[in-house]
């Protein structure tokens, strides 16, 4: 049986016996696959160290037709994932892993998903800067990942009715039905929050590809606290990494009293 290579980007591994391990890779050629790879922790592997969480590696794997694991034969680093100086960097690395393994389906691949997540692992990987760049890539991430897995939320047009929606003060934004309400279709429906047009126009500037501006603080905290939402209503629970998606916003400054 011939075996297949593959981009991988490795989104877990859990241990197998003594040295082995149960390994998640989401492939660019193959899609999510999960596969034994044994031996992994012998000092001196087929592996050579290439299987740490979220690094980037070519890989070689034995497909199984009925459907049980996968056999990893080998795997080839190209990029570890490096941890900075930055927390917030680590938490979004950790979430790309998440969101990978719980948006999408084995063996789909989605070729364009997985450059998205292998170039916000890039830029997340070793980042001294500022919090204020990582936030950006993860939500760009979160809406490539979404609309993969038919779930983008609606941010120009009512998500029922698909009138256009003004984008201008507060907006309707209905987790259950998808993204922005028009007033029309407002009436009635559970679970809507307000959203103000600046996050919506972030948002929207996202999606288009825009990852490079920082995001003022009040509107990154808004957007933060929808998209946590959204997210959790796709997934029908909280992502295990969202109380670490909170950014820590400055303290607001109050003037001084008079004397």
């Amino acid at each position: 049986m011939a075996a297949d290579k593959a981009h991988a980007v490795v989104i877990r591994a859990v241990p197998f016996g003594e040295t082995s391990a149960v390994v998640t890779l989401y492939t660019r050629e193959l899609g999510k696959l999960r596969a034994l790879a044994k031996g992994a922790w012998r000092p001196k592997s087929a592996f050579d160290g290439a299987l740490d969480l979220l690094s980037t590696c070519q890989v070689l794997v034995l497909r199984r037709s009925s459907g049980g694991l996968d056999l990893l034969t080998e795997a080839f680093l190209e990029r570890r994932f490096r941890v900075a100086t930055s927390l917030a960097a680590v938490h979004g690395g950790m979430y790309v892993a998440e969101m990978l393994d719980a948006l999408t389906a084995d063996a789909d691949p989605q070729p364009e998903l997985f450059d998205v997540a292998s170039t916000t692992l890039l830029h997340l990987s070793d980042h001294e800067g500022p919090d204020s760049l990582v936030w950006p890539r993860v939500v760009r991430f979160e809406l490539a990942a979404l609309r993969a897995a038919g779930q983008a939320p609606a941010l120009g047009r009512c998500a029922e009715c698909r009138a256009a929606v003004p984008d201008t003060g507060r907006i309707a934004f209905g987790m259950l039905d998808g993204g922005v309400l028009c007033a029309a279709c407002r009436r009635g429906r559970r679970v809507v929050v307000s959203v103000s047009s600046a996050a919506l126009a972030v948002l929207r500037g996202l999606r288009a590809g825009s990852v490079e501006r920082p995001i003022d603080p009040p509107v990154l905290g808004e957007l933060r606290a929808v998209m946590n939402t959204y997210v959790a209503h796709v997934l029908g629970r909280k992502s295990r990494l969202s109380p670490r998606l909170v950014p820590v916003l400055p303290p607001r400054s109050t003037p001084p009293r008079d004397a």
